[in-house]
């Protein structure tokens, strides 16, 4: 849809001359800039507009004689009010490009890059066309060659995304969350040590790598589109609080859900192809709305678009990487990734997730959904079952982490890996949106056991949790780890914790079912009830072992070697 604005300029760009590029705000969709293109090409190509006399004198042939004076004041007046009108619309046009420049340098100052504008000249009869009336943009460009380090993206645009009954305390998924990780990544001094890259939306045909063309028309366009488009219309709910919603939680607002839907996956894939190319080393997506919960034809549990589904598409389609590897940490299990990729052998999707027998959102993700046709064994689902009788921890990950998730992964032995991040497991949750008690510094550790695959290629992208501290710190545990730098120590109690009875029948029932398809799991079952520290040792015990073994066969094979030899010797002799 145009807006007022544009529909100004591009009727004064008629008259000042063709080839006056269109100035995009960066809101803008691609389908909008198309209707701008197609709008200037028009009214360029138009033939000049002349204004025609008014009056009863309009078409009669008169003689040349002297001006009548009544007559020429008249005109005279006209013209005064024509250069009125125009200087009038010349102004209010500078006024409302100054104001579109001002909010992309907002936009730009909250992504960590730095832009200034040059102060514009006065208003003169000449300067106030719209041709010629220009603010030059003096941008910082990035260096060459940037560091090679973790890159981080965020797009305060993605903020808008709210629900029309502007109370964000009603609604667990709000703009807090993503500025309350970025400022946490400002004051701590995070941030400085990243490079933040700027996003963009995904076009359409990203979208559909993974969702239906009905499905990314309906959430991806804007609502004119949707209406001259598509026969079918989303199904709205009135939600308690006085807005729209798809589902009863998942919020719509008419005007900016699109944009920051399709920001928040453009913005994924950026960081994930830095990352991927070698460009940066690893990476984290500060966005919103999380995507995991999106299917091919349905938005829910606060997702509408599969992010990091959609870039593992790409890397496969554009980069043409072999094998990906998504592990997926939300409590949630993410239905949608486990959809997209079901019969694919070539992306293993990996979730550890609160299950209790399908009794938890979303229901799905129980140990047997291994995937179907080639990519049977490909899809692994850590799926905690017993409620919170005792609530899950630290204790119980790691657990998990080191004889479920590590040993597979390593045998997969991926060429990236694509983490959804979200951090609603983090004590301070409470059910629905979570109930287990880990700490953010246990993320920080899972985050540092991924960093050893893929060469170090890791991309985390946030999805849920809700509570702000938990997420702050969560996030900073893992971009800390990231960076690599020094992780506090786990306290000794953790290290000598053994997992409660409940996770350990939960990481056996997913050992009999993996380990059909997974050689590396042979190892891990006499080990799942163990701590920490007991499994270190047992671990060093059988490296101590394989060691002495190894000793005794060459010592074994030189001595066979030896006594082959003295009867030649002696024959010789």
């Amino acid at each position: 849809m145009s807006k007022p604005s544009d529909q100004v300029s591009a009727a004064s760009s008629g008259a000042s001359g063709p080839g006056r590029q269109h100035q995009s705000h960066p809101e803008e969709t691609e389908e909008e800039l198309r209707e701008h293109q197609g709008l200037s090409s028009t009214s360029s190509s138009s033939p000049p507009i002349s204004i025609q006399e008014s009056g009863p004198l309009r078409g009669l042939v008169i003689k040349q004689e002297p001006p009548d004076p009544q007559e020429q004041e008249e005109r005279e007046q006209r013209q005064a009010e024509q250069e009125f009108l125009f200087r009038q619309q010349a102004l209010l046009l500078e006024q409302q490009r100054i104001h579109q420049l001002k909010n992309y340098q907002a936009s730009m100052d909250a992504a960590g890059l730095s832009v200034s504008f040059a102060g514009h000249r006065p208003l003169s009869r000449a300067q106030s066309s719209p041709a010629s009336a220009s603010f030059p943009m003096v941008v910082q460009e990035p260096s060459a060659k940037p560091r090679f380090t973790t890159g981080l993206v965020y797009d305060s645009l993605m903020q808008k995304h709210q629900c029309m009954c502007g109370n964000s305390t009603s609604h667990p998924e709000h703009a807090g969350r993503i500025q309350s990780i970025w400022s946490r990544l400002q004051e701590t001094g995070l941030r400085a040590h990243c490079e933040c890259i700027r996003g963009r939306k995904a076009s359409l045909e990203e979208l559909q790598t993974v969702h239906s063309e009905a499905h990314v028309l309906l959430y991806g366009t804007n609502p004119l589109r949707q209406k001259l488009d598509c026969s079918a219309s989303p199904m709205f709910v009135r939600l308690p609080c006085g807005g729209v919603g798809v589902d009863s939680d998942t919020i719509w607002n008419e005007v900016h859900s699109s944009s920051a839907a399709r920001l928040a996956v453009g913005s994924v894939v950026e960081l994930v192809f830095k990352v991927a190319s070698g460009e940066l080393k690893n990476g984290f997506a500060v966005v919103r709305p999380p995507g995991h919960h999106a299917e091919e034809s349905t938005p829910m549990g606060f997702c509408y678009f599969n992010s990091v589904a959609i870039a593992a598409k790409l890397l496969q389609q554009r980069l043409s990487v072999s094998k990906v590897l998504i592990v997926d940490w939300d409590v949630h299990h993410g239905n949608g990734t486990q959809q997209a990729f079901y019969a694919d052998p070539s992306v293993l999707y990996l979730s550890l997730h609160r299950y209790d027998d399908g009794n938890f959102f979303p229901g799905s993700g129980a140990p047997d959904e291994v995937g179907s046709g080639a990519g049977v064994g490909f899809n692994v689902n850590m799926a905690f079952t017993g409620g919170l009788d005792p609530p899950m921890g630290d204790a119980e990950y790691l657990a998990a982490f080191r004889t479920v998730v590590m040993p597979i992964a390593n045998e997969f032995a991926p060429d990236v890996v694509l983490v959804s991040s979200g951090f609603d497991a983090v004590d301070g949750h409470a059910s629905p949106l979570g109930g287990y008690k880990l700490t953010a510094k246990c993320f920080g550790y899972l985050t540092r056991q991924l960093m050893g695959l893929a060469g170090g290629r890791l991309v985390l992208a946030l999805e849920g949790g809700h509570d702000l501290t938990a997420i702050c710190d969560a996030s900073e545990a893992c971009i800390s780890a990231l960076l690599g730098n020094e992780l506090e120590p786990l306290p000794d109690s953790l290290l000598q914790q053994r997992p409660n009875s409940n996770a350990v029948c939960s990481m056996e029932k997913v050992l009999e079912v993996q380990s059909k398809y997974w050689r590396s799991l042979q190892r891990s079952a006499s080990t799942l009830g163990c701590s920490l520290s007991e499994a270190l040792r047992h671990e060093k015990e059988e490296a101590d072992t394989v060691t002495a073994m190894a000793s005794l066969s060459v010592a074994s094979k030189h001595v066979g070697k030896k006594t082959e030899d003295e009867p030649m010797e002696e024959e010789t002799m």
